[in-house]
């Protein structure tokens, strides 16, 4: 494996220091690496195995360095100006924003389910929505075995997706406070169904994000895909109710069989001692549970599955440093 030189963008967020903390376990072999966040966080300190890094303030000269991969997760507007700036100098840009998920020359990659799309990449590659990273894992066995006619995906999304301010309503809000940074209502004790802004057709922005992502990622242009996503009072992983319609029948011992077999899920559905995916179970791992599988039998071909993921583990950091890892192994 060889060695590169690599940037992480957004530094001191919740993310970017994610990045930094995968980026150690998993020992990827860089030789130099350099840090950026906004000018206010400059000059902070951050560590990556075991050397400390003195952040720096990203500017449109932090790629003139010799730099092969760059990890972004700094929000839209500063990919949207700095990730065509590194790219145009020849760095390979892996962006966790939603800016360039839908653009047609911009790979959207989960490295288990479309890996060969990462070579179609014009130095920038996008890293999908968090939620929709651990539904395409559940979902690609299953397209590849069966075919999919119809996908209704239920979130229930922790508030480490919403950030720091997300983090810090559900902190509060259990302490009694009904002001909220993150969300148009208390979070504490509550479900809120409403992530991001409503659209025009009534859906949030979060919730298209994951039906046009689905899309994308599968290749599957007519697939028939609906989402309702919804905020939950838990600090840390999404968990997901996938009710899928597949194209041809199946038994349901084969699905099981399936995803005991699938790199990156772990399968937990032993129902009879109380064993499926938890929050608790995914958190700080890299990788996808499925559980609670079974039929449908409202439907032709149904099935319901449960799925549970650590949301900014593979639902973004490591999900990006495992593209990178593909860039650099081929």
């Amino acid at each position: 494996m060889k060695k590169v030189n690599i940037a992480v963008v957004g530094a001191t967020g919740m993310v970017g220091r994610t990045f930094l903390k995968v980026l150690e376990e998993r020992d990827f072999p860089y030789e130099k690496i350099y840090c950026y966040a906004s000018k206010r966080s400059a000059g902070m300190k951050v560590k990556c195995k075991g050397e400390d890094i003195i952040v720096e303030e990203l500017t449109e000269s932090s790629f003139d360095r010799d730099i092969d991969i760059a990890l972004f997760s700094a929000g839209g507007a500063t990919s949207e100006k700095f990730a065509p700036i590194a790219a145009s100098k020849g760095v390979i840009v892996i962006d966790n924003s939603s800016h360039f998920r839908m653009h047609d020359e911009v790979p959207l990659v989960v490295p288990e389910v479309n890996p060969e799309a990462i070579w179609q990449h014009k130095n920038i590659i996008a890293n999908p929505n968090c939620s929709t990273i651990q539904a395409m894992v559940a979902l690609k066995p299953l397209q590849d075995q069966y075919g999919l006619d119809r996908v209704v995906i239920s979130t229930y999304q922790a508030v480490s997706g919403s950030g720091v301010k997300g983090v810090t309503d559900l902190e509060e809000g259990l302490k009694g406070s009904t002001e909220t940074l993150a969300y148009p209502h208390p979070i504490a004790n509550n479900c809120i169904p409403h992530i991001d802004v409503f659209m025009d057709n009534g859906y949030t922005k979060e919730e298209m994000k994951m039906i046009d992502e689905t899309k994308k990622i599968l290749n599957d242009a007519e697939l028939k895909v609906t989402a309702t996503a919804v905020r939950v009072p838990l600090y840390d992983c999404h968990s997901e109710a996938l009710n899928v319609q597949l194209s041809k029948e199946f038994e349901i011992e084969d699905i099981f069989k399936l995803y005991e077999a699938y790199d990156g899920i772990i399968l937990q559905d032993d129902v009879s001692n109380n064993v499926y995916p938890l929050a608790t179970t995914a958190k700080g791992t890299d990788d996808v549970y499925i559980g609670r599988i079974r039929r449908d039998f409202s439907i032709d071909n149904g099935i319901n599955i449960w799925v549970v993921a650590d949301n900014i583990r593979k639902g973004a950091a490591s999900n990006a440093i495992q593209i990178a890892e593909v860039l650099i192994n081929r």
